[in-house]
């Protein structure tokens, strides 16, 4: 039985994949890249690194890719989920591994992520933790281990067995919201979500893919129509009318005065929430249905 496995999904991340594979190497943690069909030259990069790679052919989404990377991973004990644009730092494995020692009612524990500007990620609240104190969302940063509502599925240890338990990712989310569904169902089955404050790791936000024209509007998209999803599925008032609402004016404006940058914004969540109240589907619109 292997202690931990990696499992990196990769789609076009051929220029960050190489510092996070390194880190991962050079903390011993065999890793799987699942390539969700890579254009650049994503596969050859991991393949260099000494991975091992699940190729699919065609793009299956963060999560569905996760669950696949999961489920390949048969003879690790924990698995260690991770953005392509995540660099562990040095000791940050062994401080996750330490922690969960420590903490062994933790079902999720993560490490303290640093974004590029050197602050540190923390959500104080979730979407789908509105049962917990501090609905204002108030940011206290912890100086320590603390148990969170939330933990960004940017790098996450789970048990495997755990994970496959709960059913691993929502396949039915292409994108967008599927941490926090995960979040709430290991809460739900009464296991802890544990940030751990001495495991640092550097998330280079927004660069897992590059950049490609109509990027911003699928995400958007995706976004609305993710969050209305898991606003139905855990019995939260739907959001997509007023999501509508909001974002439609703001396309339209963006429209009149030819800004393209707002026209993909506002105009991709105004598309994603009302996919949602037409009863269209996630996966129909990225032909995986």
């Amino acid at each position: 039985m292997v202690g931990l496995v990696a499992i990196v999904v990769a789609h076009d991340s051929a220029e960050v994949l190489p510092a996070g594979l390194a880190a991962l190497a050079g903390q011993h943690v065999p890793t799987i890249v699942v390539d969700n069909a890579s254009r650049d030259a994503s596969v050859a990069v991991a393949e260099a690194s000494g991975a091992r790679v699940i190729r699919n052919a065609r793009n299956e989404g963060y999560g569905r890719a996760n669950n696949i990377g999961v489920a390949a991973a048969e003879t690790a004990e924990r698995v260690l989920i991770v953005n392509p644009d995540v660099v562990l730092h040095p000791g940050a494995v062994d401080a996750l591994l330490a922690a969960s020692q420590k903490w062994p009612d933790a079902g999720l524990l993560a490490p303290r992520l640093v974004e590029p500007d050197g602050r540190f990620f923390y959500q104080a609240r979730s979407l789908l933790a509105p049962y917990l104190t501090n609905p204002g969302g108030r940011l206290s940063l912890p100086e320590g281990d603390a148990c969170a509502p939330f933990l960004s599925g940017a790098c996450l240890m789970v048990e495997r067995a755990l994970f496959l338990d709960l059913g691993g990712f929502d396949p039915n989310i292409f994108l967008f919201y599927e941490d926090d569904d995960l979040c709430r169902r290991v809460a739900d089955a009464g296991r802890a979500l544990v940030h751990v404050h001495a495991a640092e790791a550097l998330h280079g936000r927004g660069r897992s893919s590059a950049s490609e024209p109509g990027r911003v509007f699928r995400s958007r998209w995706h976004q609305a129509w993710s969050r209305a999803y898991v606003s139905r599925k855990y019995g939260l008032p739907d959001p997509s009318l007023s999501h509508l609402m909001t974002n439609l004016p703001k396309a339209a404006l963006s429209a009149l005065v030819l800004r393209r940058s707002g026209m993909e914004r506002y105009g991709g969540s105004t598309s994603g929430a009302l996919a949602f109240l037409r009863g269209q589907d996630a996966l129909a619109q990225e032909g995986l249905r």
